[in-house]
């Protein structure tokens, strides 16, 4: 996009000629047919509503951009909290030119293009250029690396915007060169400030044609849930079903109620993009895991409530009976998968009676992370004696001259005892001879589990033992 002055830039800034004498131009007022959140953008730091945590007196961003400086910057924070309103506050601020790519369609080219045009705008014109990069999470490794020689060098300022972990998300030369910023969910105050602003404004909001009972500020404070676009939304849609389709201080009015705004939002605010679905998600688990059935439940519901694949759910379930649960409840996997099925046979929302009765058997399941341990201790022995041989008498000797090159030999048929079981075999390479990879806990239905292994094992060594001992008499 081009590069704007913010010179009383109302909002994000409409386009403007890139030339010498478009550079320093007014940018259009904001369109009429912007949704109401779009208007409401603030055209400077007063006017900017939250985060006073990062742009309070005395904090070091406010203090920075109150001298004139500024360097690079990460907005991570969820959505609707003013990532792209403050950067593009930032920016007038410090009066520099303004352009803005898409994570979603830009290229490599698109950002080596506009480095190239911030270094001329520097070089000859003496102005900064703040590159916007909404949900630089993103970008791939190839465009972060391609933005590197233009922050370094400060032929840009990058701020870049994202709800997703930048230290998981972006690469660490990139990161390493801008400042973090974390910005929080708006309070109920700062709702009720734009809220205010919104029915109020008369160039940019509703110019009082619509007023707001208490309890419907309440609701559409409620349904934002710290998400200034979702509270502002709702009130858009309500205002239009009341007839006020048009920002402004002509035209019809409407005093609105808490019903007026009921419907426009029903469902709590549940980003599947942001860090609340992992947040969430983690919520769900860590009840579970916790045996508090209570936890489980809402945080399920929370999810299925919010929009969430519930094939999703379902596999994190199926997924937590083994790794969590285990042997110390043996049904607890097939409960699990059953609930899968029963989801895919019956669908939502009748299906959430099968996922509520499997998170609730979970949580109040016996816990064993045994074959967590096990996987765990598994791993580390493979990866220790990868190229371990396998022993002779294990290998296959289904095929013909197998017997010749000793493959079989000396495998003895556990179901030729008695028992079941070959105390004498050896089922490991030599050099993991005796190693313990699974260990039983004593939790649920695990506590005979542990008793069998330990009396198989014992066996195993009593058995063991008699033959190295008859072996040493017979060689003396």
């Amino acid at each position: 996009m081009s590069d704007q002055l913010f010179d009383d830039a109302p909002a994000r800034p409409a386009p403007t000629d890139t030339s010498a004498a478009g550079d320093r131009s007014r940018p259009a007022s904001v369109p009429a047919g912007m949704p109401l959140a779009a208007r409401l953008r603030p055209r400077d730091l007063d006017e900017y509503v939250g985060q006073l945590d990062a742009l309070g007196p005395g904090k070091p961003l406010r203090a920075m951009l109150d001298q004139g400086e500024l360097r690079s910057l990460i907005l991570w924070g969820p959505p609707g909290v003013g990532k792209t309103s403050l950067a593009t506050v930032i920016a007038a601020h410090v009066e520099a030119a303004w352009t803005e790519l898409s994570a979603v369609t830009a290229g490599v080219k698109d950002v080596r293009r506009i480095i190239d045009e911030g270094r001329s705008r520097l070089e000859l014109r003496g102005r900064r250029t703040v590159l916007f990069v909404d949900e630089i999470h993103r970008f791939n490794k190839g465009q972060q690396d391609a933005l590197l020689p233009g922050v370094e060098a400060g032929w840009v300022t990058l701020i870049g915007a994202t709800t997703e972990n930048p230290f998981f998300e972006l690469n660490p030369p990139l990161l390493s060169r801008c400042q973090l910023v974390r910005l929080q969910s708006l309070t109920d105050e700062d709702l009720r400030a734009l809220l205010a602003r919104a029915t109020d404004d008369p160039d940019r909001g509703f110019g009082g044609r619509v007023t707001l009972e208490q309890d419907a500020v309440a609701h559409l404070v409620h349904v934002g849930d710290g998400d200034a676009r979702a509270a502002l939304t709702a009130l858009e849609i309500a205002a239009a079903a009341a007839g006020v389709t048009r920002p402004g201080a002509e035209g019809p009015t409407a005093h609105l109620g808490v019903d007026d705004v009921a419907d426009a939002m029903q469902r709590f605010r549940y980003d599947k993009a942001s860090d609340q679905h992992y947040d969430i998600v983690s919520a769900f688990i860590k009840s579970m895991r916790g045996s508090d059935p209570d936890g489980a439940v809402y945080w399920l519901l929370r999810m299925l409530e919010g929009g969430e694949d519930p094939r999703f759910v379902a596999r994190r379930m199926v997924i937590f009976a083994s790794e969590d649960v285990g042997l110390a409840d043996r049904q607890a996997l097939p409960l699990a998968v059953a609930a899968f099925d029963a989801l895919d046979k019956v669908g939502l929302p009748e299906a959430r009676f099968a996922l509520t009765q499997a998170a609730i058997a979970l949580a109040v399941a016996p816990k064993s992370n045994s074959v967590t341990r096990a996987i765990g201790a598994g791993l580390e022995a493979v990866r220790r004696h990868g190229n371990a041989p396998v022993p002779p008498h294990l290998r296959d000797a289904h095929y013909k001259g197998a017997r010749a090159l000793g493959h079989g030999v000396g495998y003895d048929y556990p179901h030729d005892h008695p028992s079941g079981f070959a105390s004498d075999q050896r089922y490991l390479p030599d050099e993991l001879d005796g190693a313990r990879l699974y260990q039983p806990s004593r939790h649920g239905h695990e506590a005979a589990v542990a008793d069998r292994v330990a009396a198989l094992r014992e066996q195993a060594r009593g058995r063991s033992a008699t033959k190295h001992r008859d072996q040493g008499e017979e060689s003396t």
